[in-house]
């Protein structure tokens, strides 16, 4: 078991690839919590707004652990991760041996309660909004990149935008509406 939580401890160390210069560097376990935060809001909201049922619990777990294989890979910047289906699905295996890899490395009584949040049914409504919330992590990331000057992210951010757009699920639309423009603000602002 200790091997699995010195892996995960690495989590902060490793530093997020991407292609553009970053003002503020990020790592896996800030994203991991800053994706898992707003799953936990995505889920409150279909919940407590729009009368869903979704596990909140399961879901901020699936978030907590959803980036777990690239302690061992690194990330893979998204142009290149989804260039072409070859390159992707080559990718995802990678992903999903790191995963198993790391769960070997947990005692056999516990091994089956982590694979459910480290290799997760992805069909599931609290998997999806993981998958958002991911999205939603992205473009807050990119706005707080041009709130520090820095134009490198103008394209990503709006191409990201479209894309949050187009999903349809209220919880994201609400997100979008009463909460993501929060990120916009300065700190006095927030007065």
């Amino acid at each position: 078991m200790f091997k699995f939580w010195a892996f995960l401890n690495r989590m902060k160390l490793i530093k997020r690839w991407s292609l553009m210069y970053s003002v503020k560097e990020e790592n896996i376990m800030e994203h991991s919590w800053q994706v898992a935060s707003i799953a936990h809001a995505l889920a409150l909201i279909k919940n407590k707004i729009y009368g869903g049922s979704v596990n909140v619990e399961k879901t901020v777990l699936l978030a907590q652990y959803h980036e777990t294989g690239e302690v061992i890979t690194g990330d893979l910047p998204t142009p290149i991760k989804y260039f072409n289906p070859e390159i992707r699905d080559a990718y995802k295996d990678l992903e999903k041996n790191s995963c198993e890899r790391l769960l070997k490395m947990l005692p056999t009584e516990l091994e089956s309660e982590y694979r459910t949040y480290v290799l997760p049914d992805t069909n599931s409504y609290e998997y999806k909004l993981v998958k958002v919330a991911d999205r939603l992590a992205a473009y807050l990331k990119c706005v707080d990149e041009l709130k520090s000057g820095n134009k490198e992210y103008k394209k990503a951010m709006t191409s990201i935008k479209a894309e949050l757009n187009d999903i349809r699920l209220e919880e994201v639309k609400y997100f979008i509406k009463n909460i993501a423009p929060a990120y916009e603000l300065t700190l006095d602002e927030l007065d």
